[in-house]
């Protein structure tokens, strides 16, 4: 609620608590409710409440004595989630169009949009320059036709920051992986469309995408603020590592030392090709925390919750939670649970000195690489979230896509008491039947 709002509210209560009650007949006050209705009714008019999906704030003083410590320089100011709606101020000129790879049945909804875009939008499209060199795309005349038209780029040469306006998803999750991948500081608006296996992530039907398409570039659609990970690689030796990777692709987003990464859904931490455990220790804010000992470690953002993480048996938590979930892969441990922590807080973790073996880490399923004793991975949340459209709201394509895409608490329905009674009324019926059929067979 705005400050206006509360001090309106709170002089409402004033104004109450300040007249004097009027009496009934029998001295027995009347309620203020009934004598001041319309007059509240008609202030409320002047401001609204909304459900917030912020927990509320705390009140901050505790008992007669206590209360929280004022800091004017941790001063922080949250949005509520319900009140996160995209808006341009200015319109949208470029837009870059991701496909799935390796997918015919991805041909045509892509020629179809990207036509629709140049010709009715008129608006600049991008494409990775290996969609030009498809040669089931190019047997399409259609495509022929626009394909000049088309601009494109070179993941790992070119930069797009600040070239790419909105961005159009076709396919599964792995197209919003691969964006999140692409634009490592800040991201445009990202629409995705599902048109591949499991959709977690791409709530949008192809079907009607011109009246989607328009009603998002008109400005009206909600957005979902996916926050990622900020994950940096510290090396003992840098010597060492440039000698352990003297052919490594020069396109490789993690050649040089300590440059970050930003991941969508997790950060995993595994034992590779060992046949030992891992045994990796585990920092929050400069202190030990624990050790693991098992195949791994998996620090996921809410969005990655519902992937590799649940997979391991840690639970599902809602993407405008601003947290980091910590899920150990198979611990060899029996009380070793999955952690939530803040999303504040910086994670560090590193190959134990006792531990047998090194360790792999990969980022977002990409960029796989050897932890060596001595090195360390430091994880906390991004300030550069991913800005995800949404069909309908926050709340109603999280929970549609856990029933569609996790077939989430799907169970047969009990039966009610009034059908158990009906088929207990019936069983006792044939009971009775049956036993005067027996009676009349002994005489």
């Amino acid at each position: 609620m705005r400050e206006e709002d509360l001090q309106l509210a709170l002089q409402m209560v004033d104004d109450n608590e300040g007249e004097t009650a009027p009496t009934s007949p029998g001295n027995s006050p009347k309620p203020l409710r009934k004598t001041r209705v319309m007059d509240i009714s008609e202030r409320r008019k002047q401001f609204r409440r909304t459900r917030s999906l912020n927990a509320p704030s705390p009140f901050q003083q505790f008992g007669p004595c206590g209360r929280i410590m004022k800091n004017s320089a941790m001063v922080m100011q949250i949005q509520d989630p319900a009140s996160q709606r995209l808006t341009w101020y200015k319109p949208p000129l470029t837009v870059l169009v991701i496909k799935k790879v390796s997918d015919a049945s991805v041909l045509a909804p892509f020629v179809q949009l990207v036509t629709w875009l140049l010709q009715e939008k008129n608006m600049v499209v991008w494409v990775e320059s290996a969609v030009l060199e498809d040669s089931q795309l190019n047997e399409v005349a259609q495509f022929r036709d626009i394909r000049d038209k088309l601009v494109t780029f070179k993941d790992g040469r070119d930069d797009l920051t600040d070239r790419i306006d909105f961005i159009v998803c076709l396919g599964g999750d792995g197209t919003l992986l691969y964006a999140s991948l692409l634009f490592q500081q800040s991201v445009p608006p990202v629409m995705a469309f599902h048109l591949g296996s499991l959709g977690f992530l791409t709530p949008f039907r192809f079907d009607s995408f011109q009246e989607q398409l328009t009603s998002v570039l008109e400005g009206h659609a909600a957005l979902t603020l996916r926050s990622r990970l900020r994950c940096v690689t510290h090396r003992k030796s840098d010597k060492r590592h440039q000698s352990k990777h003297v052919d490594a692709d020069p396109d490789d987003h993690l050649n040089a030392a300590h440059k970050s990464i930003l991941v969508l859904n997790e950060v995993v931490i595994d034992r590779g090709p060992s046949p030992y455990l891992s045994n990796i220790d585990l920092f929050l804010d400069g202190k030990y925390i624990t050790s693991v000992q098992g195949d791994g470690l998996i620090v996921s953002t809410p969005t990655g919750s519902t992937a590799y993480a649940v997979a391991a048996g840690a639970s599902m938590i809602h993407p405008s939670v601003p947290a980091i979930m910590v899920t150990p892969i198979c611990p060899h441990s029996l009380s070793f649970r999955p952690i939530v922590v803040p999303a504040g807080v910086e994670l560090k973790i590193s190959v134990s000195p006792e531990s047998r073996n090194t360790s792999w880490v990969s980022f977002d399923g990409r960029n796989r690489q050897e932890l060596f004793h001595g090195d360390s991975l430091r994880v906390t949340t991004s300030i550069y979230p991913m800005p995800s459209i949404c069909a309908q709201d926050q709340i109603s394509d999280w929970f549609a896509s856990l029933a569609d895409g996790l077939h989430w608490n799907v169970r047969k329905r009990q039966k009610c008491l009034d059908e158990l009674s009906d088929l207990t009324a019936s069983g006792s019926e044939d009971t009775f039947d049956e036993f005067e059929n027996l009676k009349l067979y002994d005489v």
